[in-house]
């Protein structure tokens, strides 16, 4: 079985790349939510006893929690050093599942990719790129996103050309999502076709 890293900086449009491959017949694990599962399950307790008043009956108050973590480098080293292994463990699982079901292909969608030093863990990578004003509008878009944030979030990413040098394949969505679905297609297809 081939793991296909996706990733992508934020607003290129990389959960609607995930959702082309789960169309596709690809198992797709979500980092960002398996997060939220486990802010509800096995790392509440931890997140609580280090961060104490971060959770609500029984589940992460990520508002409450980015209070503490906000501009606090050593209290966010404090969370990662909690949640990522957890997320990998959670991966490795679905990872044995896909396996298992016989899948030829299984995605693991880690939007930090690159930052947390996962290149080893997957066989291949797909980076989902679009142009810059195209990102910024889409970003900017969010509810509560702000200039400031936007460029705070993009001052921690590998910069998009680094992401795209480092691909094995890339998913430009700044064509239109039948450009995307196409391209996501012909992955699929180079991994696949003359595979046993």
């Amino acid at each position: 079985m081939i793991v296909l890293g996706l990733t992508g900086s934020i607003g290129m449009g990389k959960s609607t790349t995930a959702q082309m491959f789960v169309e596709a017949g690809v198992p797709v694990h979500d980092s960002d939510e398996a997060v939220h599962r486990l802010y509800a399950g096995e790392a509440a307790p931890l997140i609580e006893a280090a961060f104490p008043g971060t959770v609500r009956n029984g589940v992460v108050d990520r508002n409450e929690l980015s209070r503490h973590v906000l501009g606090n480098a050593e209290a966010l080293k404090k969370v990662e050093a909690i949640v990522h292994p957890l997320v990998r463990a959670d991966a490795g699982a679905f990872l044995e599942r896909s396996r298992a079901s016989g899948a030829p292909i299984a995605v693991l969608d880690i939007p930090l990719l690159f930052e947390t030093g996962g290149r080893g863990r997957v066989d291949k990578v797909v980076v989902v790129t679009a142009p810059a004003e195209v990102q910024r509008e889409r970003v900017l878009a969010r509810p509560g996103m702000t200039e400031e944030k936007f460029e705070a979030i993009l001052a921690k990413q590998v910069p998009d050309a680094e992401k795209r040098r480092l691909a094995d394949y890339i998913v430009d969505t700044g064509k239109g999502l039948e450009p995307a679905r196409a391209a996501v297609r012909l992955i699929i297809a180079d991994l696949t076709v003359g595979k046993p």
